[in-house]
């Protein structure tokens, strides 16, 4: 095992899930503190609510890719999948939201559970990487 892969860093092709879980963290607060302070006045409440939602998912999965870098350096290997779904789960489920709450169309809204999907995914994913 070489020592990048002891230190938990991502090869050719793999999510550093704790770099991204940081910067999706970081996105998370930002976009939380701009649904808080910079869209009050400007959304309906209902779409103040979708971006909220959007938000909290955000940042708890992104302690979820964070748990899932420090799990992956502790065992001194990749655990792709969690990385994977958490990100994708993320992006789909919140990112649905986001544009939802900006004036998308509402069509998008039937796509938002299949970023869920992968967020109950990244979990179960998560849990069996962690029994092994």
């Amino acid at each position: 095992m070489g020592a990048h892969a002891r230190r938990g860093r991502a090869g050719k092709g793999r999510v550093n899930a704790l770099v991204v879980g940081a910067l999706l963290g970081a996105a998370g607060v930002a976009a939380g503190a701009f649904g808080a302070h910079g869209l009050k006045e400007r959304l309906t409440p209902e779409a103040l609510g979708w971006w909220d939602t959007a938000s909290r998912y955000q940042l708890v999965h992104a302690l979820a890719l964070v748990l899932t870098g420090l799990l992956a350096r502790q065992r001194g290997l990749a655990l792709p999948w969690p990385g994977l779904l958490f990100l994708s789960g993320t992006l789909v489920f919140s990112g649905t939201l986001y544009a939802m709450a900006l004036g998308g169309p509402r069509w998008l809204g039937a796509v938002t559970p299949l970023g869920g999907a992968a967020l109950i995914g990244g979990w179960i994913a998560l849990a069996l990487a962690a029994r092994t």
